[in-house]
């Protein structure tokens, strides 16, 4: 499948590759497997999403923050790997969601990350395992962090 074109056919817009803003790499290769860092929903201006989701954002704002963060990391790993041709498939996603204590629909916000890798991968390869969890903050106070592991080709 050639994904590179598949991503290119929806029309996205892409944020430009984050930085790392710490002492890490934005995806890390090991044998047949590229982990990501946990990456936030960076917007096209470089400006996060942000705010608690059960406060500040509804479910489905914090649905389009998760969708934001699947960007960015479609940027990472084009910007590491050239084209998203290099990955056979997505094999796991951990979701973390800036939300209110009260707050249980974490899996309803991730969605908006796994419906992307799935429009991109299709549904053999991009439907993983997942965790989908509430914290009670985030670095810069963004609303959503994804990190995930993929599967080269």
């Amino acid at each position: 499948m050639d994904y590179q074109a598949k991503f290119e056919s929806l029309g996205l817009e892409l944020p430009p590759a984050p930085k790392a803003i710490g002492l890490y790499k934005p995806v890390i290769v090991v044998g047949n497997l590229a982990y990501t860092s946990g990456h936030g929903p960076l917007k096209s201006d470089k400006t996060l999403i942000t705010g608690r989701v059960g406060d500040v954002l509804s479910v489905q704002e914090g649905h389009n923050a998760a969708r934001q963060t699947g960007l960015a990391t479609i940027a990472t790993l084009i910007a590491h790997f050239g084209s998203l041709n290099k990955i056979a498939r997505l094999v796991k996603t951990f979701g973390l969601v800036h939300a209110t204590p009260e707050f249980t629909d974490h899996p309803a916000v991730i969605n908006g990350f796994s419906e992307l890798m799935r429009d991109i991968f299709g549904e053999d390869c991009g439907i993983a395992a997942r965790s989908a969890v509430g914290a009670a903050s985030l670095p810069a106070g963004m609303s959503v962090e994804v990190e995930a592991v993929f599967e080269l080709a």
